[in-house]
């Protein structure tokens, strides 16, 4: 299970690191070249800058000058991307802390639970950056397909796919946490009912008074049967 869980760290953190790479990438849509006239310049668009880029290879970006004026779903993609790198990161601390392979974190029962918890963790960031990108991707999908919309139409950027690998490595690791705490959950049990099977036979055992207990090698009283009457008598006739 050593094994197992330093997998589930290892996935979780690449998810993390992929989440934040999404959260700050100005790349979450690009301007559609099929519905462009100058096919020479685009624009790139994410949560915090607004950039514009050419063929020769300039990239001039500006931030966005207001919060109050952002579109809804921008600043709803934001909230659940803060949460999901906040998530992860806790969840990466945590499961530095669980795992069996570290020595901290108190008794192997408070590690698995320790572990468990950052499990959670990952399964939640990976849920936030999952809904961020669904949100902003089908923002984007439906004004493209929208016939009666008449601005400038965009296409999926290339941190929306980063932020789907991500939540989907976080919540693969998150997974992996929480079932890598089965066996230690699985062997603190029989070790309780092992405990409290020999705490029974012991009080079976010495219920019995000091001096009465019962020996299994203790014979059997004396059989005074008819035959043993018999020949009792006999001995008595010939004396």
């Amino acid at each position: 299970m050593s094994g197992l869980q330093i997998l589930a760290f290892l996935s979780g953190l690449a998810g993390l690191g992929a989440t934040i790479g999404a959260t700050v990438s100005n790349e979450w849509r690009a301007t559609s070249r099929a519905s462009s006239v100058i096919t020479a310049t685009w624009v790139l668009q994410g949560l915090w800058n607004n950039c514009a880029g050419n063929a020769i290879g300039a990239v001039h970006c500006r931030p966005h000058h207001t919060i109050l004026q952002l579109e809804g779903y921008i600043q709803a993609c934001r909230g659940l991307m803060i949460a999901a790198v906040c998530l992860g990161f806790f969840g990466s601390v945590f499961a530095l802390v669980g795992m069996k392979c570290t020595k901290i974190g108190g008794t192997d029962k408070s590690k698995a639970r320790i572990a468990c918890f950052a499990g959670v963790n990952f399964i939640l960031s990976g849920l936030c950056s999952l809904s961020a990108c669904s949100l902003y991707a089908h923002r984007i999908t439906s004004e493209f397909f929208d016939p009666m919309f008449v601005a400038q139409k965009y296409e999926l950027g290339a941190a929306l796919f980063i932020g789907w690998a991500g939540s989907i490595l976080c919540i693969l690791g998150g997974s992996m946490l929480c079932f890598s705490i089965a066996d230690s959950f699985s062997k603190s049990h029989s070790q309780a009912n092992y405990i409290y099977k020999g705490a029974a036979s012991h009080s079976h055992i010495s219920s019995y008074p000091r001096g009465q207990a019962r020996s299994e090698n203790q014979r059997p009283p004396p059989d005074y049967s008819s035959s043993s009457r018999i020949q009792h008598f006999d001995k008595n006739v010939y004396v």
